[in-house]
């Protein structure tokens, strides 16, 4: 049983689950004060007294123990001191146990979560503003995987729309065969960019034709269309893969093509359709928002139509419990009109649909995706990112061995760690030097670090060491170490809750700071005792191991050394 479980077993406030005395629980900024503090304000309306005359009645109810080492009440709050030999016989025992499982949980067991995410756009190539949506996307996968839910990952691909006609129109007028799959998708879009430059009406009447086509099932049209999906997807298997990004489903816009008229049929019954200047709509006006256009003056569908009906067959398909849609901040009234529509055609689940927003990445100098006909790409900022690593190694280690392999790791987890580590709402700017520094709020700093502890074990299995908790009071950074240990498991409970990776990649920095501190200060392999000696080796087990297991839950691998 967790600490906050166990003082909330302790404690009895009417009107309020036990459960929720734990989750009140937290840890104050002055940890003189305690190691947890609950805030009694909340009760006050329940029980109709003061804060302050709540704490201390339940401070004087609550019996210390050998977990519990003392109570106080403070201004309206209760603090409590956990038994430093009691944390470290919880935590430790805990984590070697469990290992690459620690963190995890079964509390999500019987629950599906779709995560809606990336979303590539064929014959794009992926630009720096895709970094967001790909990562923030991948790590709610692995989170929600590591609490034991049934997690469906899917890739809305946008392969549906006029622009392959035009698309389909450059490559018969100055494109070939040899030509696309050799240069792949950035010769696509050399091709896709020089005809929006170049266009005439004709050519885009040409397009529209190309493209009617397309959905008409013209054997040449398909083919050409295939061809680019396939050498898109080619593309950004490979950036995934460095990314450590697997997907359930690829079912994109034209997957839904055919579901449209059954989801146009639904809001008709509903009575939800109103026509406006020749448009199919629904009407959004009573709740503030403009409408939610379902068909075009021409009977076309849009993207919008088209997110409607893969709503509707997710929930039909996974039955989820939540599905998330991980997509920048700028379509937030996209997604507010959408689940609205949902919540009016009398769908309960309505409630279920969430928009994780994100901010938008930039570099140092301003680029984002295109800014004056400047494009960044994904795949060179990775590359440069990786290169940059690998000088830095060749500087601090010229021996290191698997130099190539270690500056992938090292190099993909900067960018990574980069996009994860702040607020997902905020605005990145993102650079290179700041994202390599060792000593910085980075995934570098928490590889090195775990490459620190690996070698401390490293010499402790050659030296025939015992590695184990035994019965030693933990000194002061001992103890603050172990409380960030200890704090994992909830980080990554707060990750899901929240939508927010940052929590997890804040965990890592912060236990980070701690183990290099009690390292600094703390002698392991020269302690004055074997049971000193073998307590901090089992520490430090402990600290690789939270911290592996943290970067592995943003899709960071961890080099043996550095």
């Amino acid at each position: 049983m967790d600490h906050k479980t166990y003082i909330a077993e302790k404690l009895n406030v009417a009107g309020t689950a036990k459960a929720e005395i734990a989750e009140s629980l937290a840890v104050p900024p002055d940890t003189s004060l305690g190691d947890y503090a609950l805030p009694c304000f909340r009760f006050a309306k329940i029980l109709h007294k003061s804060p302050a005359m709540i704490a201390e009645e339940l401070a004087g109810s609550f019996q210390t123990d050998d977990v519990i080492s003392s109570i106080a009440a403070v201004n309206g709050y209760l603090n409590f001191k956990i038994n430093k030999k009691s944390l470290a016989r919880e935590v430790i025992p805990a984590v070697l146990e469990q290992k690459c499982a620690y963190g995890s949980s079964d509390m999500g067991a019987g629950k599906t979560v779709c995560v809606d995410y990336s979303s590539v756009n064929i014959a794009k190539p992926f630009h720096i503003g895709h970094l967001s949506t790909t990562v923030l996307g991948g790590a709610l996968v692995r989170i929600f995987k590591a609490l034991g839910y049934n997690v469906v990952g899917i890739n809305h691909l946008g392969d549906y729309g006029t622009q392959f006609g035009k698309l389909i129109s450059a490559y018969k007028r100055w494109g070939n065969r040899e030509g696309v799959e050799r240069g792949g998708i950035h010769a696509i879009n050399d091709l896709y960019v020089r005809f929006n430059s170049e266009a005439t009406e004709e050519m885009e009447a040409e397009a529209r034709e190309y493209f009617r086509l397309i959905e008409s099932g013209d054997e040449e049209a398909n083919e050409l269309f295939n061809l680019f999906k396939s050498l898109t997807l080619s593309y950004v298997e490979k950036i995934y893969e460095r990314l450590h990004i697997k997907f359930d489903s690829y079912c994109g816009e034209s997957f839904y093509i055919d579901k449209i008229p059954a989801v146009v049929e639904k809001l008709k019954e509903k009575g939800l359709l109103t026509e406006s200047q020749g448009a199919q709509v629904v009407d959004l006006e009573p709740f503030g928002m403009p409408p939610f256009i379902v068909l075009r003056s021409d009977g076309a569908s849009l993207y919008a139509t088209r997110d409607l009906a893969a709503a509707l067959y997710r929930k039909e398909t996974y039955d989820f419990d939540k599905c998330l849609y991980v997509v920048a901040y700028q379509q937030n009234l996209h997604f507010q009109q959408l689940f609205k529509v949902v919540e009016l055609m009398g769908e309960p689940w309505a409630k279920d649909l969430v928009h994780v927003a994100y901010g938008m990445v930039s570099l140092e100098d301003g680029a984002m995706s295109t800014r004056k006909g400047k494009v960044v790409w994904l795949e060179d900022v990775i590359s440069r990112c990786v290169e940059k690593a690998k000088q830095i190694l060749e500087e601090k280690n010229p021996d290191l061995e698997n130099k190539d392999e270690v500056a992938e790791k090292v190099g993909v987890g900067a960018v990574v760690f980069g996009a994860l580590y702040n607020n997902k709402i905020k605005d990145i700017v993102f650079s290179y030097d700041k994202a390599l520094n060792f000593d910085g709020e980075t995934s570098v700093y928490v590889q090195y670090t775990c490459a620190r502890a690996a070698s401390v074990l490293e010499r402790a299995a050659a030296a025939g060491a015992r590695v184990e908790l035994t019965d030693v009071e933990p000194n002061a950074q001992e103890f603050e170490l172990l409380k960030a240990i200890a704090s994992f498991p909830d980080a990554v409970k707060s990750a899901a809750e929240n939508y927010e990776p940052s929590t997890v990649a804040r965990f890592a920095v912060d236990t980070a700071q701690k183990f290099n501190k009690f390292y600094i200060d703390c002698k392991i392999m020269q302690a004055e005792s074997e049971e000193l000696r073998a307590f901090r080796l089992a520490l430090t087990r402990a600290s690789l191991i939270s911290l592996t297991n943290a970067l592995a839950l943003l899709g960071i691998g961890v080099p043996e050394k550095m």
